[in-house]
Order: C-alpha cells, then structure tokens, then sequence
C-alpha cells in the first residue's frame, strides 16, 4: 500500500504544485520601485560619465558662458542705443520748437518790415521834388509824461530821395515861467549828434523844475561847425 501511494507521487499523474512566494504585495512595489530607480540612477551617471569623457560638458559650459557674455553685451548695446534714440527724439523736439519760434519771428519782423515800407513811401510822398534845399523839420511834439519831465518827438527830412547825408548836431530848449518869472532851460548834455538819410525820428525827455510851467519848446539843427541849418518851436 505504501508502495503504491509512492509510486502515484512520484509518477506523472501525481497532482500538481504551485509555489507562491510568501512577500506581499506592497513589499514587492517597493522592492520594484528601488530596483528602476536604482536602474535610472545608473543611467544618468553613466551618460555624465560619458560626455564628461567626451569632453561635450566642457565644451557646453564654455559656450554657454559665451552665449551669457554676448547677452550681456546685447544688452549694454541696447540700453545705449535706447539712450540715443531718447536724446535724439529731445534735441528734434527742440528744434522744432526752435523752428516754430523762428518762424513767427520772422513773421513779425516781415510785419514791421511792411509797415517800415509803408511808412517810406508815405515819407517820400511828402520829400520836395525839388534838390538844393535844405534840411527841414517837418514834425515837433511835446507833452510832460512826468513831473518835472518832458517827452518830445523830432521828424527831421532831406530835400530829396539822392541827397548826401547831413552829419550834425541838435539841442532841445524849453521855455516858460518859474516862480512868476521868465525861465529856459536846455536838455541835459548839450547839442547830441545826428546823422540824417532821408529822414530821421528823434524822441527823448528833458528834465527841468518841477515848479516850472514849460510853455514851448525848440528844437535847433547845426551842422558840423556849429551853423545853424534849421529851427522850429512848438507849444506845450
């Protein structure tokens, strides 16, 4: 009987056997999970190992040292060029406003240049057509502006639009009463030179006592040698 049971054992119809492993399973996770990391550690030190041997590592490094020193520079580069272009953009503002300006200044002295003209030709209407007269005064204004202080204004003419220029001298005198009594007295300086084209605008004050009451006023022409070319008076 024994041999029997022996022999169906160790024959092919014994049953089967199945060994299982005794770990369990999150142990098993854990003991798969070092094996890849232990795995990929291996693979990433064997690829710096070879491009250390390779010497690429090296060469990246320096290249990428190169690649920052060329940024840098870039932008050095563009922080001037920013900076040019701001003061480029200021200076032609400027110039702007300076041209702007410039053109109403020349619109206003275009103006005056007008009037100027204007005035000419009313001046040469009134010049004699005749030559060989003398110098006149066409023009006398006075008026006190102040106390003690008298403003007056000279229109002096030459006879014609080819005569020389009159070099020369003139004196303003005012005329009246102080304290009840005849007075005179004449612009401070004494005679002020001139020099006559065509015509000439004289204005000026002349300071005298504020208790004087200026009645008249006369302006005398001279020429070089103290001759006397023309007068006028006028009253205040």
């Amino acid at each position: 009987m024994r041999w029997k049971l022996l022999r169906r054992r160790l024959s092919v119809s014994a049953p089967r056997m199945i060994v299982r492993s005794h770990l369990p399973w999150p142990l098993r996770w854990v003991v798969a999970a070092l094996t890849l990391g232990f795995s990929a550690a291996l693979a990433l030190w064997a690829f710096e190992l070879g491009k250390s041997i390779a010497g690429l590592d090296r060469d990246a490094k320096v290249e990428l040292a190169q690649l920052r020193v060329q940024v840098a520079q870039l932008n050095r580069e563009h922080g001037q060029a920013l900076s040019v272009a701001n003061t480029a953009d200021s200076l032609l503002k400027a110039e702007r406003a300076a041209q702007s300006k410039l053109a109403l200044q020349i619109k206003q002295v275009e103006a005056e240049n007008l009037v100027l003209k204007r005035d000419l030709g009313f001046f040469e209407r009134l010049l004699p057509a005749g030559a060989g007269q003398e110098l006149s005064i066409r023009s006398l204004l006075a008026e006190p502006v102040a106390t003690g202080m008298t403003r007056f204004q000279v229109l002096l003419m030459q006879p014609g639009k080819a005569s020389p220029e009159f070099s020369g001298r003139y004196d303003i005198t005012l005329t009246g009463t102080l304290d009840g009594k005849p007075w005179s007295t004449q612009a401070a300086g004494g005679p002020r030179p001139l020099l006559v084209k065509q015509y000439l605008r004289l204005e000026g004050t002349v300071d005298h006592p504020a208790q004087a009451v200026v009645k008249t006023i006369q302006v005398r022409v001279m020429d070089a040698v103290g001759a006397i070319r023309a007068t006028q008076t006028a009253k205040i």
